[in-house]
Order: C-alpha cells, then structure tokens, then sequence
C-alpha cells in the first residue's frame, strides 16, 4: 500500500510537471464579441498583457503572426509586457511592441511593474525612460492618467496608473471613488468608454468612475487552474480570486480580464496557457 501511495504521487509529480512545461509555453486565442451603446461603428482590436518579456519562438514570430491573423484595428496595452529587475532585462517587450508600432496603433497603459521602475529609479535605473522614448518614437501613445480620442468609432481610450499601495500583498487597499476622478477627471461627454487599468480588483470603483469597457490583467489567470474552482491564486497571494479571466459585469460596465501571456517569480503555469486577448465591439 506504501509503494502504491508512493508510486502515485509520484506519477501525479510527474503529470502536473508536464502539464506546467506544456501551458508555460503556448498560448490561446479568445475572442470577445460586446455589444456596445453610444458605438458609432465596429471596433477590433487585440489587447495584450503580462508578456513579462516571454517569448513564443524566435523574436515572438508565433505571437506576431497570431496578432496578425486577427486583423485588429489597434493594440490595447494592459500592462506589464517587462519585469522590473535589476539588471534590466526588457528586451524581448520592447522588440515586440516595436514591431507592433510598425503595423498598428498602439496604446498603452503601465502596469505595476512598468511603474515601479517609473518611480523608483534609485533601484532601478533608468531602464524605463529609455524603453518608454524608444516605444513614444516608434508612435506608440503611452497613456499614464490620460486618454485618447478615437472620433470614427466614437471611443476615447483611458489609461490609469494607479499607486503601488493599491498593490499590496494579502490585504487590500480600498479605492476611493473620488481617487480616479483625481487622476483622470470626469469622463467625457458622449463616447463610449474604454478604460485600460490593469489591476482588476477595482472594478466595482471602475465601473462607479464611469467605464463602459474595463481591460484589465494582473492575475495571470490564477497561475493554475482547476475545473469549476478557476484561478487558484492572485499576485496578492488571495486563493480562488474573484476576478481571475474571462467576462466580467457590474452594472452597465464590462470587463475583459486577460489572463496573460507570461509569468514571474512563479514562472510556471499548470491548466492555464498564456492568453491572446482579441475584443470585437459592435454598435448596439
């Protein structure tokens, strides 16, 4: 009895190992396809998040090509495509935001990683400064609490960066409504919302704000997913979160949680492949 306990634990070591090796490595295509009010056309586009500067193939060919095969409009940016390290290492974010810059618009809105070593550069140095001018020179929109205005499809495009206490680990930070309307002001009149804020814990506050449409990642899916229970645990060390991917509604609001396409610190991921995120809005 002994060497048969032994014997499966054993070859169930051995099936989530292969498991971790194989979802570590692959990602899946999901599309979401949202009826909007206020739309003055359809809008396409792919929204990424949590690369932490993983690579699928050589110079992320097999992602390149997954994006294009999509034939989105622009690329939505939810955050944390590098890791804050020191010595920085971002190369792999960069070449491929570059070359994304080259064929579609790209908005971008930081994550806690692109904005620890923002505002810490005592630690970090000065990585972040240079990867934000060479990504602005290659035409991609950084949106650090502010927006951008598409008028054809009558959306204007949010990004917040919010402070590293909303971060923290076991215990959350509450968020006072009043917090965003500091650093975005009011929405404005007569678009349709998106809003690119990468912790989604704060949806409820979110949706209070005034978004139409949340684009958030941060919880990497739950790193490993388990059938009917979902994400198994948040960066915030909560077990089976709430917001762990997928759709997401409160009120008139939605949000698009990716479940990311790399990893950190845990670097594995068991039952839950990196996420290409492609959203179609349509006109309600």
């Amino acid at each position: 009895m002994v060497y048969f306990l032994i014997g499966l634990l054993c070859a169930a070591a051995v099936f989530f190992l292969c498991a971790a090796l194989y979802d570590s490595n692959r990602f899946a295509v999901r599309e979401y396809h949202i009826r909007c009010r206020g739309l003055k056309r359809k809008y396409r586009f792919v929204m990424l998040s949590d690369l932490h500067n993983k690579c699928y193939g050589k110079h992320n060919e097999k992602l390149l090509a997954a994006i294009e095969e999509q034939k989105p409009e622009s690329i939505l940016i939810a955050g944390d495509m590098l890791t804050s390290e020191t010595p920085e290492r971002f190369g792999p974010a960069l070449e491929l935001v570059e070359k994304l810059a080259e064929r579609y618009p790209v908005y971008y809105a930081n994550g806690n990683h692109e904005y620890r070593m923002k505002t810490e550069e005592a630690h970090y140095g000065t990585g972040y400064r240079r990867y934000h001018a060479r990504l602005e020179r290659k035409g991609v929109v950084f949106l650090e609490n502010d927006s951008v205005l598409l008028p054809e499809a009558g959306i204007r495009i949010y990004g917040v960066e919010i402070g590293r206490e909303y971060y923290k680990k076991l215990k959350g930070t509450p968020m006072d409504g009043r917090y965003l309307k500091k650093l975005l002001g009011k929405p404005s009149k007569g678009d349709y919302h998106i809003l690119i804020a990468h912790h989604p814990d704060y949806f409820t506050a979110y949706a209070d704000w005034g978004a139409d449409l949340v684009l958030s990642g941060h919880v990497h899916g739950g790193i490993m997913r388990l059938p009917l229970l979902g994400g198994v645990i948040s960066p915030t060390l909560r077990l089976f979160p709430k917001y762990d991917g997928g759709l997401f509604q409160e009120g008139s609001s939605t949000m698009i949680l990716g479940r990311g396409l790399g990893s950190h610190t845990v670097p594995i991921r068991i039952f839950n492949p990196g996420e290409l995120v492609v959203a179609e809005l349509e006109p309600q």
